[in-house]
Parts: C-alpha cells; structure tokens; sequence
C-alpha cells in the first residue's frame, strides 16, 4: 500500500520498529510515508473523545489507539466502477513487480 499523499511505496523493512504510520482518513486505513509525516496539515480523521489521530481501522470498526474508543465505521459512498476502470493502476506499478518477482525467483 503506498503513502496516500505522496504515493510513495514502502521498500524492503530494516530491523525494528518502522518509520512508516498507519491512520485513518475517510473512515479507510491509510499508509503515511516519514517525509509527508513531517507535514502539518494531514487531513487524516481524529478520535471524537481525545482528539488523537492514532486510529486504525478493521473489520467496520474505528479504534483510536490513544484512548480505547471503539466507533462503528460510516460507510463510503459507492464509487464509480468505471472511473477506476479508466484511471488504471499507479504508474510504475508493473516495473516494481516485475523487479519483485525478478528477486524472489532468482531472475537477473
């Protein structure tokens, strides 16, 4: 899944904890890369009770992380089947799988 403002996706995880964070935004659960982090003005959704934007989504549910509310998810408003038919996938995609399975089956 990459970043939901930049689009970058993640790479290969070093050992620890990562530097990538989850949120929610339009009750859907987003990926935030550490360079759009570092921006003020996230736009993501934020707890009712606390105000955190520590929130995860799952299975209808919004948790917030910082202080244990649990809210049913609002459902989305139906997309356009034809209008993601047109966008097609993110540029670049087909090459970074092509490499990944390159990699993975030992292709050079």
């Amino acid at each position: 899944m990459p970043c939901y403002r930049c689009g970058a996706r993640q790479t290969d995880p070093v050992r620890g904890a990562s530097p990538w964070r989850r949120g929610v935004r339009r009750e859907t659960q987003v990926l935030v890369c550490p360079d759009c982090q570092r921006l003020h003005d996230l736009d993501l959704d934020t707890c009712a009770g606390c105000g955190s934007v520590a929130l995860i989504c799952r299975l209808g549910e919004v948790e917030c992380r910082s202080c244990g509310a649990v809210r049913m998810a609002e459902t989305p408003a139906p997309v356009d089947s034809g209008a993601l038919l047109a966008s097609g996938p993110p540029p670049g995609l087909s090459a970074e799988v092509e490499a990944a399975l390159n990699r993975v089956l030992g292709r050079t």
